[in-house]
């Protein structure tokens, strides 16, 4: 009953986070009007019933604005994991299925890109692709692969030696049916979790090359661009620009970690009984 109870108390927060963060996306693209509305008659407003999060030096809503700029990092976070978690399976099973010499090769270019500081190499990715909305999403899919792909190896090769693996070797069945039939029901759960223990990851890196204006630009409201910009307000005492979105942009990472790690525990029965 106890173990019961707890797989419950998992799932329970793991529909709570997704449900919450499903919530926070659709919000914000129905408010992207409203988080682009000047009014000079209510600048700098504290926070109230009518405006929870405040205005800013022009009029906008921040509440409006903050959620704009969550359901845009929780776009470009799905976009850039689910990019980066294919390249990673792609080029794990690759590792361990096409040889030493691809091995050798794909395991070069993993200790390549995780010898570069990762938010170097986030910027030059992103300001090579152009910067905007495309280029944070290429930056951010081209530099969160490398530890998935790592694990997808070292799983692929532990696998090979399975007996049911060797079975159909001995059979004469080629690399891709091995992969394809044997391979990828072992290689999901691993999959799904590390896709979505990249989405925090990706969030929070968008947010920090946006804050250092090699992101997105000014003119979309994401969390970076509106802690960038509340710096130099907070000195005149407006506290609230930084406060809440960089609060909801904290929530938002959160609600991401606790979903993927009760998929984690309740994919992996062991885990579950602990």
């Amino acid at each position: 009953m106890r173990t019961w109870n707890r797989r419950k108390t998992m799932v329970f927060w793991t529909v709570f986070s997704l449900i919450l963060l499903i919530a926070v996306a659709v919000a914000g693209s129905l408010c992207s009007e409203a988080a682009r509305t000047t009014d000079f008659s209510r600048k700098n407003l504290m926070p109230c019933l009518q405006y929870p999060f405040g205005t800013d030096w022009m009029g906008r809503d921040m509440f409006a604005r903050t959620l704009k700029g969550l359901s845009l990092s929780i776009l470009i976070g799905t976009l850039a994991a689910v990019i980066s978690a294919c390249i990673a399976l792609l080029l794990g099973i690759g590792a361990a299925t096409l040889g030493k010499r691809a091995d050798g090769l794909i395991t070069w270019i993993i200790d390549l890109i995780m010898g570069i500081p990762h938010l170097l190499l986030l910027i030059l990715i992103c300001v090579a692709a152009g910067r905007g909305l495309k280029g944070v999403i290429i930056g951010v899919a081209f530099t969160h692969w490398t530890s998935l792909a790592r694990l997808i190896r070292a799983e692929v090769l532990q696998l090979k030696e399975s007996p049911y693996i060797r079975i159909a070797e001995k059979l004469g069945k080629s690399r891709w049916y091995i992969a394809k039939n044997h391979m990828m029901p072992h290689l999901v759960p691993q999959f799904v979790v590390g896709l979505v223990l990249m989405f925090p990851h990706a969030i929070l890196h968008e947010s920090s090359i946006t804050f250092l204006g090699f992101g997105l630009t000014s003119e979309q409201p994401a969390i970076g661009i509106i802690l960038a910009e509340s710096m130099q307000y907070l000195v005149l005492g407006k506290w609230w620009l930084a406060l809440f979105p960089g609060l909801a942009l904290i929530l938002v990472v959160v609600l991401f970690y606790l979903l993927g790690e009760n998929l984690r525990r309740l994919i992996d029965p062991g885990s579950a009984h602990e």
